[in-house]
């Protein structure tokens, strides 16, 4: 090992490498703190003997050094990627959460451990080697050293207490008990070496648990016992569907449980934020306690956090920073299986199960997101009972189980050791009022009767009353929220049609927002226009727009990056740095430019050159500074009649020059490099970006742009702490939050090696392949009618894809198809390629042909074989599948407005969780509030992320942008849809009067002729 990390390595650490070599390196590592994973590395390093740095990324298997996988690739659909994992023998796997292989039944187990057997060496990591039984430990032994165990059936009767139940006449394998644990703990002991929390980690402060008993109301107890006396019932009868029965009711009385104390919980969450500065994490398993949960803190007005299965992991991140860094955001309302293991809320000194769960594994997982390295307070566990309900079941399982996994495991008897808590203190928790799901709840505007709903009286009374005084000044400001019409209050300036929005400050400045609470109120009460005469008192001069002090997340402020000029072939609105338009290639010197000075040199890329942004004064540079071409009347409205810049902005903005004066202030060090030009490469799958020398040179480091936003440099060596260094990441900083996340994206995919992201951009526009369609999708029958040319252009044959089958079917022979008969077999495969699946041309070779591109493919079966790579995959559901369309557009731009910069994904979340007596007030206070009266009752009735935001067509489709890649398309809120909409059919029906015009019209020059 590298003596550096010897000495990093603990003790423990230390005896675990020398455990791993005296077992040929295949054993079980079984840590419960965060250390395991360097000292799994370390194993590795030590086995494989070679480091590893400088790895070198493929996108082979068998030529890569290093393969990470996640379990979710392996799926029995992926069969290239199998092929290729069975075909390479992997000389060390490392397997983390090894006890997702607990089942043999489940196909991850069924791909995975001949992969591990086959490879030389293999460490398995895992804090639960088993989460409630025996037989879940087997798969993992059996991975490691086949038949060391014995076979299934053996190691089932052996250790699982395996027997044959009956249930009336039918007879079912039940191997779910426990026997012989003590010798199964010492063969255990020989493969598997583990390091409990008490033992390496005397440092951390104690964890106490705690039951909350409580009763329920009468009503719900009656239903609870109800259940009880059925339950009974089903055990005691021998009927043959027994078994499923019972488990039905099981599941039934799990849900019924939660609900029935939903109402009492929701009182404790409320008690414990009457203590200030207190925060703690609420963990639930069903989807209705957890609202019930999110209820009980938006009545009590406090923020939070919420984290379930249908968060996206890269948004769990966030949410997680969120809460350990933001004061006011006291509580978090996490899904025992999504988020009880893996994330870190140190931050929180108190835990507590609204619900249990069927296995201690999991509850453990659970308790110990607070309990870990970094927690300075005693950690306080309650778990919130239910008297006379499946909860008392369920604490008397969770205990069984766990003397079970103790004495396998450890060598002893183990319990879930919660004391009972004061009685008398919990005792308003017996008259908690019951609670009911808001989905159940019955409610229609039309008799609204709590004041739910809005009412077209509410409306009229929201006209401002000196409307009446003065009609003829405010009648087109004044904000009218009846009928269909939408208010031209906006807060934003008409963009033309195709041009992509300007990234405001509001939309910038999104990210540094993420660790506070989103503001949802309009954007006509946030922002005001903030002058620069305003603030100094005094006339505008000429270049304070040009070379006033910007702040990095500004991107309006920067004159280059937000001018815009507008193609006079296809209209489209281009960035001032970029020489061609971005949708058609036409040249920008054939435009007609504005009249600038005659002093003027007459440079070809003047229009683009970086030497004519002029830098503030806090990046301390003396480049030259042309002056810069006047902005059109279109351009003007977005840098000074748009509300874009905030009082805030101008105070950070002093602030971050201030920090940078008192820098530069300081003499640079002679010693350290200065680097004449930098270049930079945008990570592919992280927000970092890498730093390169002027030739393409890695200088190994990088940094993440919202580091540098917040002035925090310390991940960059220490040559960056000189003016010059730090100017050229400044400078592309600045260009790089000045396009939108989708040109980001764009950046990020290609992995080249740039000076300026916008030059790249425009590089990358040039070499796209040109699409133009004015159908909004990729049908089914468009695919069927290109095989089918295709197929008889090759001579070849058609048959039936789908994702979810397993064998193509063929529609037709391999003989060329009649003529006479083409247009009968065109209707038939149409019709059957829409109810059964996409209609795909092989060649005469039998070589299926790319449904995308119509190339060979290289795969001949399942949905692989549609393609001829990932690329075109992607490409074809993007065009074909609006749902996949809208996951990826939200997963890029995080269903962030790019028009008005409203976060429309987040509120809708927030309505969702919200009930119902409070959405009208969440609504009500945001830029949604001027839809119509009808659409905002059907989102408080039942919130839909549809009737939040939609995905939009930069470049229309009625002008060719159908069809389109995800670079032509943008999130925008259903106002500014709306209003978009609504201009593109004022354009839609001036081009059709012209077109009409202009076949009545006649060529007036004929008349002067003669003849």
């Amino acid at each position: 090992l590298p003596q550096k990390l010897w000495e990093k390595l603990m003790p423990f650490q230390r005896e675990g490498v020398l455990f791993a070599l005296s077992r040929d390196g295949r054993d079980i590592l079984r840590e419960r703190t965060i250390w395991k994973t360097l000292h799994a590395i370390s194993r590795v390093i030590f086995i494989s003997k070679q480091p590893l740095n400088n790895l070198k990324i493929t996108m082979s298997i068998g030529t890569s050094k290093v393969t990470i996988l996640g379990y979710g690739l392996l799926t029995m659909d992926a069969r290239p990627l199998l092929e290729a994992l069975n075909k390479q023998r992997f000389g060390v796997i490392l397997v983390d959460e090894s006890h997702y292989l607990k089942s043999h039944n489940a196909a991850r187990s069924k791909i995975l451990v001949p992969i591990i057997q086959n490879a030389k060496r293999a460490i398995l990591l895992t804090g639960t080697p088993a989460l409630g039984r025996p037989e879940e430990l087997f798969m993992q032994i059996h991975a490691l050293y086949p038949r060391r165990f014995g076979t299934w059936s053996d190691f089932a009767k052996k250790d699982c207490n395996g027997h044959y139940k009956f249930f009336g006449a039918r007879r079912q394998w039940d191997c779910r008990g426990a026997s012989h644990l003590d010798e199964l703990h010492q063969r255990l002991s020989k493969i598997m070496i583990r390091r409990l929390k008490n033992q390496v980690l005397t440092q951390l402060p104690p964890k106490i648990r705690q039951q909350i008993p409580f009763d329920l109301p009468k009503d719900a107890a009656k239903i609870s016992s109800a259940s009880f006396e059925q339950w009974e019932k089903l055990m005691s009868s021998e009927s043959e569907n027994q078994f499923v029965e019972v488990m039905s009711l099981i599941t039934h009385m799990y849900k019924q449980t939660a609900i029935a104390k939903a109402g009492a919980v929701k009182d404790y969450i409320k008690m414990m934020l009457e203590t200030e500065q207190l925060k703690f994490l609420v963990f639930a398993h069903h989807l209705s306690m957890l609202q019930a949960c999110t209820e009980a803190v938006i009545e009590a007005k406090a923020s939070y956090i919420r984290i379930d299965g249908s968060v996206p992991s890269a948004e769990r991140i966030q949410l997680v920073h969120r809460f350990q860094n933001d004061p006011d955001t006291r509580v978090a309302i996490l899904s025992i299986q999504a988020a009880g293991q893996g994330l870190t809320f140190t931050a929180a000194s108190h835990v507590v199960f609204a619900e249990l769960y069927w296995n201690p594994g999991h509850i453990k997982q659970a308790e110990d997101r607070a309990h870990r390295i970094g927690q300075t307070t005693t950690v306080h566990i309650h778990y919130l009972i239910a008297k006379g309900t499946f909860d008392t079941v369920m604490w008397t399982m969770l205990n069984r189980k766990e003397t079970v996994t103790g004495s396998a495991l450890n060598g002893k008897k183990e319990y879930l050791k919660a004391e009972v808590g004061d009685e008398e203190k919990w005792d308003f928790l017996n008259f908690a009022k019951a609670w009911t799901p808001s989905d159940t709840m019955k409610g229609d505007s039309e008799d609204d009767k709590d004041g739910i709903f809005f009412s077209h009286f509410e409306r009229e009374k929201q006209h401002d009353i000196r409307s009446f005084f003065s009609p003829s000044v405010n009648k087109e400001k004044k904000r009218k929220r009846t009928g269909d019409s939408l208010s031209d209050g906006s807060p934003l300036a008409q963009l033309p049609e195709g041009a992509e929005p300007v990234r405001t400050p509001e939309i910038q400045s999104s990210d540094l927002k993420a660790d506070q609470g989103e503001d949802f109120s309009p954007q006509v009460k946030r922002f005001r226009q903030v002058s620069p005469s305003s603030r100094h008192g005094g006339k505008k001069s000429p270049l304070s727009s040009l070379c006033a002090p910007r702040r990095l997340s500004s991107g309006l402020q920067a004159p280059r990056h937000t001018q815009k000029w507008n193609c006079s072939a296809c209209t489209f609105s281009n960035s001032g740095l970029l020489l061609h338009c971005e949708m058609c290639e036409s040249p920008r010197n054939a435009q007609k430019a504005p009249s600038t000075s005659s002093s003027l040199p007459d440079h070809p890329s003047s229009s683009s050159s970086l030497t004519t942004i002029c830098i503030s004064d806090s990046d301390q540079e003396n480049e030259p500074a042309t002056p810069s071409t006047p902005q059109t009347p279109h351009t003007r409205p977005n840098l000074q009649a748009s509300p874009d810049v905030a009082e805030t902005h101008v105070d950070e903005s002093q602030e971050m020059q201030r920090k940078n004066e008192n820098f530069h202030s300081d003499e640079s060090d002679d010693s350290v490099p200065v680097y004449d030009s930098l270049k930079f490469c945008a990570s592919k799958n992280t927000d970092r970006i890498y730093i390169y020398d002027k030739d393409g040179l890695p200088l190994h480091c990088n940094f993440i742009p919202l580091d540098i936003r917040l002035q925090n440099w310390e991940e960059l060596p220490a040559e960056f702490n000189h003016s010059e260094n730090r100017s050229q990441v400044v400078r592309f900083v600045r260009e790089w939050i000045s396009l939108t996340a989708m040109r980001q994206r764009m950046v990020r995919k290609s992995g080249r090696v740039f000076h300026s992201p916008i030059l790249l951009l425009e590089e990358l526009s040039q070499s796209q392949r040109r699409h133009s369609s004015t159908s909004r999708y990729l049908s089914r029958q468009d695919v069927a009618q290109t095989s089918i040319t295709v197929a008889q252009k090759e001579g070849g044959a058609l048959r039936i894809i789908k994702k979810d089958n397993i064998g193509p079917k063929r529609q037709s022979s391999s003989e060329p198809t009649d003529p006479s008969n083409r247009e009968a077999e065109s209707s038939v495969c149409v019709q059957t390629n829409t109810t059964a699946g996409y209609l795909q041309a092989v060649d005469s070779a039998g070589t299926p042909l790319c449904l995308s591109c119509q190339k060979p493919s290289g795969e001949h079966h399942g949905w692989a074989g549609g393609f001829c790579s990932p690329a075109c995959m992607e490409d074809f559901q993007l065009r074909s599948n609006q749902g996949y369309m809208r996951a990826r557009v939200l997963e890029t731009e995080q269903g962030v407005c790019q028009h008005c910069g409203l976060n429309a994904h987040q509120l809708y979340v927030q309505v969702r969780d919200a009930p119902r007596t409070h959405r009208k007030e969440m609504l009500d206070n945001t830029w949604l509030a001027q839809l119509p009266l009808k659409q905002l009752n059907e989102m408080i009735q039942s919130p839909v992320e549809g009737q939040f935001w939609q995905v939009d067509h930069i470049n229309p489709v009625y002008r060719g942008g159908g069809q389109c890649s995800l670079e032509n398309l943008q999130t925008l809120c259903t106002v500014c849809h709306r209003m978009r909409t609504a201009q593109q059919a004022k354009d839609r029906s001036q081009m059709k009067r012209g077109q009409a015009a202009s076949k009545l019209a006649s060529d007036i020059t004929r008349f002067f002729v003669k003849k």
